[in-house]
């Protein structure tokens, strides 16, 4: 299987190929925060399968071990979602000094713990819970190694900037996990990585959520018209439908209700935003 680096050789591979989304809802009942009519519930009908998928194990950076869930032969992207990794990385392999432009790259740390440095100056350790948001703007370089010598397991995500903002100035943010909300009830956890209470603040609308079944049951949620939108499952499994999907799997769904059942630990990641309807040119590091 040919090894495709975030890092390094993936020059035009997204930009050549189709985008995978769904119309935007052109509604005009209000303005969101980011000037865009909000998007519409689809209750009363089952939520749509779009696609299954399933990561592919590989190694990026020095010697990291991960998998990755997109870009892929089968999705190139998921607008504005560039890249997405289930990363486990163990001393002394990680991601050394590089540079990036174009998009935001956001982490969620799952085990152990990430050790960001950048070119801004910013220097922080991350735990479980807590994630780094590295915008590169108009360019910049960071560095991610682990931060424990055991399992440092965690979500990193591209979110694409829009084309508007590509020549802004980098930023980081990092933020603790006893800083981030966290709802127990009804047998789930459910960890509002970015979304309505959390501190992350991203350029692009995203609900990002980390949810955890504590007793057998089942995660409920309306996909509304007009968003890309991806379940991925982080340990156990999930039906949706007549869909099983296990660790390292996912789904990507069109609008309608979700309904995700599961054994107790099962632990899903739950990812929706808001496309920009615009070119994805990924070239290795730079989003373009």
């Amino acid at each position: 299987m040919t090894k495709v680096s975030r890092r390094g050789a993936l020059v035009g591979m997204a930009s050549a190929a189709p985008m995978l989304w769904l119309p935007a809802c052109r509604g005009d009942a209000g303005a969101s925060p980011w000037g865009a009519p909000p998007l519409r519930p689809s209750r009363g009908r089952e939520v749509t399968i779009v696609q299954r998928i399933e990561a592919r194990a590989t190694t990026d950076g020095a010697g990291a071990t991960l998998k990755r869930v997109f870009p892929s032969p089968l999705l190139h992207n998921l607008d504005p979602f560039v890249l997405l990794d289930d990363f486990d990385v163990h001393v002394p392999a990680g991601f050394p000094d590089h540079p990036h432009r174009g998009f935001e790259a956001f982490t969620y740390m799952i085990d152990g713990a990430f050790h960001h440095q950048d070119s801004m100056g910013n220097d922080s350790t991350i735990g479980p819970g807590g994630t780094q948001r590295f915008n590169s703007g108009r360019g910049a370089r960071h560095s991610e190694m682990p931060g424990t010598r055991g399992s440092n397991r965690g979500l990193q995500l591209w979110v694409n900037l829009a084309r508007a903002d590509k020549t802004m100035e980098p930023e980081y943010q990092g933020i603790d996990g006893d800083a981030m909300p966290i709802d127990e009830r009804e047998g789930q956890r459910i960890h509002t990585i970015v979304g309505e209470g959390s501190a992350v603040s991203l350029h692009t609308e995203v609900e990002y959520l980390d949810v955890t079944l504590l007793a057998d049951g089942r995660f409920s949620r309306v996909v509304p018209e007009g968003s890309s939108t991806l379940l991925y499952v982080i340990d156990g499994a999930v039906t949706v439908g007549d869909q099983t999907v296990s660790r390292g799997q996912g789904l990507v769904l069109g609008a309608g209700e979700l309904e995700a059942r599961g054994r107790a630990g099962a632990r899903l990641a739950y990812l929706r935003g808001r496309p920009h309807h615009e070119p994805i040119l990924h070239h290795g590091p730079f989003v373009d």
